[in-house]
């Protein structure tokens, strides 16, 4: 579809998204107060007039506020993992679910997956929308699912084997020790596999990161980006051209916006991302600040898909550290680590108050493969430590430790752990 005409559709339909948040107790009172309804929306610049709606918010209506349909004409609630409070809960009618899945099958199609492919999602399934999520967009795709969940690596690898998988769905740091399995298994995913696709998303992680997964799997990997408030997993996806997700502006419209001032950056900066659901029946969200940190990127996709793109995230809004009056995303030490060879994919990250100084220690384990020779990992301490430094602009304590010493978990990995007291 042309810009022009997929903007026209976007109007059409925030215009019934106005319409239908009305109906819940959440929009019902913020609409009254601020005198809102369907008819202020005449074009996209009228988006501005729209509050923002944040998590914080979606807690305080727990469970049900922001339902703008009746609940027994819901199927299905799914709710983020948050660690203290209320979690976001997000309700879904049939026809809510329905959209999901083809926009789902939608970036899962535009990967190169067809009907003819065996799909493994190793995703959990439960409260966390990327188990279901994907298997309800795979067998609307067509394909043959193999529902095989989180974690038991030697199980995975042999449905892998047995199945003749050549697609999973998985969280880059399992990718990676996924990768260690194989080797540990004496086999070569790259010949003794059919695996040609895999669909990363659901943590932070670097270029460096996706790169490894390729050259260690033999796959395309592609990032996928989405979030349990706006259904789940499918929002953005990339295509074949790997620069950049298509985000998908007949479901959502983006915006991103300065973290602090609120109001909208020039394309191609850095800012926050805001998305509002165009054809959510249950539960709209309209301006949800996502806490995500990404750009537009200028110009058009040669895949010839006219959806804009964003880019890889930078990190969030609420995970920056702040270090010595230095703002430091986790990304940004990933993609040093991740850009030496003789580490491995684990690391951990440690802030703590020493003497009444803040200090940073990493910890990453190295490559099975790599030496054990004293002299050789003191320099290479040295050259990782230099460009840690340079990126940066502190000096954090980097320690190499041996392969399989740090915790692995089956969900997303924790990268840091912040000690201090505030």
């Amino acid at each position: 579809m042309n810009r022009g005409d997929l903007e026209a559709l976007q109007v059409e339909r925030l215009r019934a998204t106005v319409a239908q948040a009305a109906h819940s107790p959440y929009y019902k009172k913020v609409f009254a107060e601020q005198s809102i309804s369907a008819d202020s929306i005449t074009s996209l610049d009228d988006l501005k007039k729209l509050p923002f709606i944040t998590k914080e918010d979606l807690r305080a209506n727990y469970p049900f506020g922001l339902a703008a349909i009746p609940l027994q004409q819901c199927v299905r609630v799914h709710s983020s993992s948050g660690t203290t409070g209320n979690p976001t809960v997000v309700l879904h009618s049939q026809k809510d679910l329905d959209a999901w899945a083809n926009q789902v099958a939608r970036c899962m199609y535009m990967v190169g997956l067809r009907d003819t492919d065996v799909f493994q999602n190793t995703s959990g399934y439960g409260m966390f929308t990327g188990g279901l999520g994907f298997q309800y967009g795979a067998e609307r795709l067509g394909a043959l699912t193999v529902p095989a969940a989180a974690g038991n690596s030697k199980r995975q690898i042999k449905f892998i084997m047995d199945f003749g998988t050549t697609a999973l769905h998985i969280i880059p740091s399992y990718a990676t020790r996924l990768a260690e399995v194989f080797e540990e298994m004496g086999l070569d995913p790259r010949k003794d596999t059919s695996l040609r696709v895999f669909c990363i998303g659901a943590e932070p992680h670097s270029e460096e990161q996706r790169r490894r997964i390729e050259e260690l799997m033999g796959v395309k990997a592609y990032n996928c980006f989405g979030m349990s408030e706006m259904n789940g997993p499918g929002v953005a996806f990339e295509c074949q051209e790997q620069n950049g997700l298509h985000i998908w502006e007949d479901y959502v419209i983006a915006e991103i916006i300065d973290p602090q001032t609120l109001e909208p950056v020039a394309d191609g900066e850095i800012g926050e991302l805001v998305l509002t659901t165009l054809q959510r029946e249950a539960m709209p969200l309209i301006r949800y600040r996502t806490h995500d940190l990404t750009r537009f990127l200028p110009g058009d996709c040669p895949c010839g898909r006219t959806h804009r793109r964003i880019d890889r995230f930078k990190g969030r809004s609420d995970d920056m550290i702040i270090l010595k009056g230095v703002n430091i995303f986790p990304i940004q030490i990933e993609k040093i680590l991740m850009s030496f060879k003789e580490l491995g994919g684990n690391y951990l990250i440690t802030i703590e108050n020493v003497d009444n100084n803040d200090e940073m220690y990493i910890e990453v384990e190295l490559s099975g493969l790599f030496t054990d020779d004293y002299g050789v990992l003191q320099r290479l301490t040295k050259e990782i430590t230099r460009q840690l430094k340079n990126e940066l602009l502190i000096t954090p304590r980097l320690k190499l430790v041996a392969r399989g010493s740090l915790p692995v978990t089956e969900g997303k990995a924790v990268r840091v752990k912040d000690l201090r007291k505030f």
